[in-house]
């Protein structure tokens, strides 16, 4: 009994290492498949030997920190528990109406409204104390600040990243920043202080219930439709009964397994309708009996045999993928799986030969959890395979995790964030480079530069064979690569990443000097200050930028490979559409997108807006009969809908100034 007790008190200690790890951010310790073995197993010995200790996960919720004051909640959050078998669900639904709902793999949150404002939000912490993050709520997507509802109202829902913003911070990201999946990185980015930074990360807000309103509405999906018509985003929900849940919860499992969400979830929620029924029940340790049961999918692995380790960089990391026989997991093929760094290969054991235990975590994301067999040692590469620079291992001082790093100051993978404005649709927009994609190639050895991009039909054939690629991908990218060679001067400006410039800069220069007139200044080292609105900041950084020689080459192997346009600057007394405010709606097809219209429009001395206003000039609608709002708005104000066409007629340039035809 004793020996049982001392197993007890160890799963404990792991458990609350692991848990602390997960709700805040830090070094993943294990899977979820790990955590759940090791809580089953925790909950068998206490059950046999009735020895249960006061901070046992079975008896409490996990707690994320914040960085917000600590505030106690006017409801408490609690868990609910949770099952593996249909069966259960079942048994529990009894032969009332229920929905059924996604488990999200986020972070909870509370938000309480009063006189129709959002006035506080809570982190869930430990289910009865969170942490007051409400100087955040401008920087969650999904979360009104404002509803029509002017009573005390209460709404919980979950903030998660979606995998392809998880996929794109994490690529960005040096050192010991990466995180383990999407719930890790949400839940750090809510630590952060600066409200900008949790901004950019693209936090979604998806409320899953409405925990508290004066007014008198027992049914949960009535209470969930207001939520939905106050603007909140909405987890996904199906009305049910016992005798459809089976069906419901297979369909709903192939959802995930067929790689329909990008959201990322771990399970499936069942509430009664009844709300006054679910607040009946008991409460059990940090359980209500009947607010919800959720349901966990069993998690099935399979074992292969590694073939060899891949080290591919991103940013300045340089990480491990397992490579192994094709296995059938969740019903698909896997053959790759993340090793994220060396500590991570170290823990797990890893050999130059050895058999692998695969899962698919959340039944999307390939992982490693086990390894048997393992024979000699991994070779830790001491160049980088992007520019076969020396690497080096780092240990952080923060975590104590072994990573390792490109030394090169200027490898390409540590500069992919400029490759990401280079394709931008305010860049050369070419649809189909991600910045995964980019790595990808990157360390395949085909791009280390921008002017490679238009090299890549050399490698088509190796990049249809690619995971993730196919012959259509393939030729759509290479359309979308073709067709930026004809660039407008702007966006090309914009393209090349000068520090300090942005669009605006570009659109002052191209105005006042022409492209060429802004090519002419780089080349004889003059500055931009005398043009109004650039100044002696921005005009220093761009002669500096291009006095490095591998800037000013750079420019040189792209000016081979695209078209500017030729755009006249601006005469002195103003463009063809000085002085005029344009609205611009619908689809456009003399000029490339809309983006290019209003470059035009504003390099001619003109100015574009969002809506139709009283201080409107022109609605621009190729579709003059459209009901749209917009057409309504002009028609009410008696603000002129002209066509693309009538445009060109009164405000383009001459047909031999090269202009007319984009």
């Amino acid at each position: 009994m004793e020996e049982l007790r001392r197993r007890c008190e160890e799963l404990v200690k792991q458990l609350n290492e692991a848990s602390d790890a997960y709700y805040n951010g830090k070094e993943e310790l294990m899977s979820n498949f790990e955590w759940d073995t090791l809580f089953d197993e925790l909950e068998q010995l206490e059950q046999r030997t009735g020895y249960i200790l006061p901070e046992s996960p079975t008896q409490n919720t996990g707690a994320e920190e914040a960085a917000g004051e600590r505030e106690p909640h006017e409801f408490p959050a609690l868990s609910l528990a949770k099952t593996k078998q249909v069966s259960e669900l079942l048994k529990w639904a009894e032969d009332k109406e229920i929905w059924l709902s996604w488990k999200l793999d986020g972070l909870t949150l509370v938000a309480t409204y009063d006189g129709g404002r959002l006035v506080k939000l809570l982190t869930r912490g430990n289910g009865t104390v969170g942490s007051n993050i409400t100087y955040l709520k401008d920087s969650i997507n999904g979360l009104p600040g404002k509803i029509k509802y002017q009573g005390h109202m209460v709404v919980r829902g979950e903030a998660a990243i979606s995998y392809p913003d998880f996929e794109l911070i994490n690529a960005t990201m040096d050192d010991d920043e990466k995180y383990a999946n999407p719930r890790n990185l949400a839940s750090g980015t809510l630590s952060l202080d600066d409200p900008q930074k949790v901004k950019e990360r693209h936090v979604y807000f998806n409320a899953f219930t409405l925990v508290y309103i004066e007014d008198n509405i027992v049914s949960w999906g009535r209470r969930m439709d207001l939520l939905e018509k106050e603007g909140f985003r909405m987890v996904e929900r199906e009305r049910l009964t016992a005798q459809t849940l089976p069906e419901a919860v297979e369909r709903w499992t192939g959802k995930v397994e067929s790689g329909q969400m990008e959201i990322p979830v771990d399970g499936l929620v069942i509430c009664f309708d009844d709300t006054d029924y679910a607040a009946s029940g008991s409460v059990t340790g940090h359980h209500a009996s009947r607010a919800g049961l959720a349901f966990k999918w069993k998690d099935v692995s399979a074992k292969s045999e590694l073939l060899y380790v891949e080290w591919s960089c991103a940013a300045s990391t340089i990480s491990p993928v397992a490579v192994f026989e094709p296995v059938q997991l969740e019903g698909t093929t896997v053959s790759r799986a993340s090793l994220c760094n060396l500590s991570e290969m170290e823990r797990l054991g890893i050999g130059k030969k050895c058999m692998l235990e695969v899962i698919k975590a959340n039944k999307i994301i390939p992982k490693c959890i086990a390894v048997t067999q393992a024979q000699g040692e991994i070779e830790i590469p001491d160049k980088c395979p992007v520019c076969s620079a020396r690497t080096q291992i780092r240990i952080s001082p923060r975590s104590q995790t072994k990573t390792l790093h490109c030394t090169n100051p200027d490898c390409s993978a540590k500069h992919v964030k400029k490759f990401t404005r280079f394709v931008s649709k305010p860049g050369m927009d070419i649809d189909g480079l991600s910045i995964q994609t980019m790595l990808k190639f990157m360390n395949e050895g085909f791009i280390s530069e921008f002017a490679d991009i238009y090299h890549l039909s050399e490698h088509a054939e190796v990049i249809c064979q690619m995971e993730g690629f196919g012959e259509k991908s393939c030729e759509n990218m290479m359309r979308a690569i073709e067709k930026s060679r004809k660039v407008h001067p702007v966006n090309f400006i914009y393209a090349l990443c000068i520090p300090m410039f942005g669009v605006d800069a570009g659109k002052k220069i191209v105005s006042c000097l022409g492209f060429e007139g802004f090519l002419e200044r780089l080349e004889k080292k003059e500055g931009f200050e005398d043009i109004d609105g650039i100044g002696p900041e921005k005009s220093n950084s761009v002669v500096e930028w291009y006095e490095n020689s591998r800037n000013a080459a750079s420019v040189q192997r792209l000016l081979k490979e695209v078209e500017i346009e030729k755009v006249e600057p601006l005469p002195e007394e103003g463009g063809r559409c000085k002085g005029l405010t344009f609205v611009i709606t619908g689809d456009v097809h003399h000029y490339k997108n809309r983006d290019e219209f209003k470059a035009y429009v504003e390099a001619q001395g003109g100015k574009v807006t969002g809506s139709v206003t009283g201080k409107t000039s022109y609605l621009v609608n190729n579709d003059l009969e459209s009901a749209s709002s917009k057409n309504r708005k002009a028609r009410e104000l008696s603000v002129p809908v002209i066509s693309e066409d009538e445009f060109l007629e009164r405000f383009g340039l001459p047909a031999d100034s090269g202009e007319e035809d984009h």
